[in-house]
């Protein structure tokens, strides 16, 4: 009898027997499973398959590719692909991610490249050499992202291994930037300079970005990771919306602790998903960190569902175990005790300056420092290398990235500040900006990105203008703008999160005939450390051409009826969203049409989350386009 004669479910139970067979009895590859002796690193992922496999899973497309070809090794097909000028098909789309190459057709016909950079300070030397390397071969642009990390766009067929090499020779390795690994560790931009941090997390990025490039077993995860460190300083890592998040606190002078910097584990967070990092009670010297990550990582490689992308990441695990449980297992892997330490004990983290990485700012030493604003994360080659000039002339030669997506300069001699503030000006950059300005944050969008369901970038940029043209802010306020609900722009943190959606044209004669063009949902009142919370939804499917107009009478209101001082976080999170709806109605009948239009024509969620394909694109996405392409004036770009 073939297997042939078999239905899909008796098919799978056959590969179940098996899988358990071959862990019962060994298999090839797998030296250790019986025998005790040390698992190879791509054993463990293939141990995790097996277990999956024999409890009736079935493996993800993904995961089959993973199997059959390990990202890590896909080296000779990349160098094939850029001697035949092709891009990848199928799984190679996928594996190539895992070095670092994202093939982001149909909405750009070429290759992104995403770098790594622990705690993302690279030097001067590494900045100027990525321009370069983005002249040569891409866009002739980068971006920051809001994983304080670079991108380089618009690479063509023939020049992902040249990029890839000459990222290299200069120190930079983007090996699991992409696909189901470890992704850039994040810290404190601030990191060694900050007058209020407890501790300089600089060595501890720097030794987990080594540990990860070093250990092979800890690629091809079950879905994707994010790690970051937080000094306490005043501007926040974001740890919270981190699978594993490091945040620094200080024990109480009454406790049993030495006074010094420890640093407390949260695990899985994923605000896309509506969860924040949760503490996990433990208490570690700075030290021990990479050593409990590692041992994290292996409980998650090892347990992770493989059968499933939507439930893959080290939240679910979580969910399904509990964090007893979960942390019982981890203790499995150390060869120290953990040390459980109520938060209580701790000092209560020092409140975080919203606004503190922009403009110029004291730091340690009788120095400052200076955050620039970069047009939602864009930088042009001219003003990479003039940035890099001035970095090394009146600051210490590190090009400070953030994950709100700008750059900051440390270490500047407050005598030269002024002269630097003036090089900074001359290459159409500035350190000022208005309070949404400041906070504005945004994805690649459909301008990039085949999962965007409406542009972002330029669109954010024309909502900051309408915003500093209608109204006068004078509290930070984070606006959060995200393409598809994987949310990179983390729009459930934002003072307003606005996540992309396809919406009827509302300016269409016949709706039924209608073009679908870029819309957004409207959530309110998010925030991070110590306002951290999920934002709440307050409106659906707002058309984009409405977008500023909704926004302009919301935060209108806000000005109106706020308490002294009070920030739109703290305002937004006492209001009954059904009352608010209201008032916003009542306020402007613009904007109740808009609130109207969001309630009659809001899209499915299937339809909500569906790529945006090239053709469904519009004039009006065009525009926003060109609008985030707009280029400085030549006179001051330097």
């Amino acid at each position: 009898m073939s297997t042939q004669d078999f239905d899909d479910s008796q098919e799978r139970y056959l590969k179940g027997v098996t899988a358990g067979l071959h862990i019962a009895r060994g298999v090839p590859g797998m030296t250790g499973l019986t025998t005790g002796k040390r698992l190879r690193p791509d054993d463990f992922h293939t141990q995790a398959r097996i277990r999956a496999q024999a409890m009736g899973g079935e493996l993800t497309s993904q995961e089959a590719a993973k199997a059959d070809l390990n990202p890590n090794d896909m080296w000779n097909e990349m160098v094939q692909l850029a001697s035949l000028g092709e891009y990848p098909k199928g799984d190679d789309v996928f594996l190539m991610k895992g070095r670092g190459i994202f093939y982001v057709a149909p909405n750009q016909d070429s290759y992104m490249c995403r770098l790594r950079m622990p705690g993302g300070i690279f030097s001067s030397h590494q900045f100027r050499a990525i321009a370069d390397l983005a002249e040569t071969y891409g866009g002739g642009y980068t971006h920051v992202t809001t994983r304080a990390n670079l991108q380089i766009r618009e690479i063509g067929p023939k020049d992902p291994v040249h990029v890839l090499t000459g990222l290299t020779d200069v120190g930079i390795v983007v090996q699991g930037s992409g696909g189901d690994n470890v992704r850039n560790i994040t810290g404190s931009p601030l990191a060694g300079i900050d007058p209020d941090e407890l501790i300089d997390v600089t060595p501890y990025c720097r030794q987990m970005h080594h540990h990860i490039i070093n250990h092979r077993e800890l690629y091809g995860l079950p879905r994707k990771f994010n790690i970051a460190f937080d000094g306490g300083g005043r501007i926040s890592a974001l740890e919270g919306t981190n699978d594993i998040g490091f945040s620094a606190v200080l024990p109480k002078a009454d406790g049993p602790l030495p006074r010094r910097p420890y640093f407390r584990m949260g695990l899985g967070g994923i605000t896309g998903h509506k969860d924040f990092a949760r503490d996990t009670g433990v208490m570690l010297k700075p030290e021990e960190c990479v050593a409990v990550a590692h041992a994290v990582l292996h409980v998650f490689l090892a347990n992770g569902d493989r059968t499933s992308r939507e439930k893959a990441r080290l939240k679910y695990v979580l969910d399904r175990w509990g964090f007893d449980k979960f942390m019982r297992e981890v203790q499995k892997q150390l060869p120290f005790t953990l040390r459980r330490y109520p938060l209580s004990r701790c000092e209560k983290r020092a409140p975080v300056d919203k606004a503190g990485h922009v403009g110029v700012h004291d730091q340690v030493d009788d120095k400052q420092y200076v955050g620039i604003v970069l047009p939602v994360g864009r930088l042009t080659i001219p003003q990479m290398h003039g940035l890099a000039d001035l970095a090394d002339r009146y600051a210490d030669a590190k090009m400070r990235t953030t994950v709100w997506q700008n750059l900051v300069l440390g270490n500047v001699k407050k005598s030269d500040m002024k002269t630097l503030v003036a090089g900074i000006e001359k290459l159409g950059l500035h350190v000022n900006a208005s309070p949404a300005r400041t906070g504005m944050v945004a994805c690649t969008g459909s301008f990039g990105c085949k999962f965007a369901n409406a542009e972002t970038k330029g669109n954010a940029l024309k909502l900051v203008d309408h915003i500093e043209e209608k109204l006068e802010l004078d509290e930070p306020l984070n606006i959060h703008m995200t393409g598809c609900p994987n949310s990179c722009a983390q729009h459930y943190v934002g003072d307003i999160g606005l996540l992309g959606a396809r919406v009827v044209d509302p300016d269409a004669d016949d709706p039924e005939e209608a073009d679908q063009v870029d819309g957004f949902h409207v959530y309110i009142g998010g925030g991070y450390e110590d306002e951290e919370g999920i934002a709440r939804e307050l409106a659906t499917s707002i058309p984009v051409v409405h977008l500023n107009a909704y926004l302009e009478n919301l935060l209108g209101l806000y000005l109106e009826e706020r308490h002294d001082g009070e920030r739109f976080v703290a305002y937004a999170r006492r209001q009954d969203i059904d009352e608010l709806k209201q008032r916003l109605a009542a306020r402007s009948e613009k904007a109740a049409a808009a609130q109207r239009e969001s309630v009659e024509k809001a899209y499915s969620k299937a339809e909500a989350e569906a790529d945006t394909p090239e053709e469904v694109k519009t004039e009006r996405d065009e525009a926003a386009q060109a609008e985030y392409n707009r280029a400085p004036d030549k006179e001051n770009a330097g």
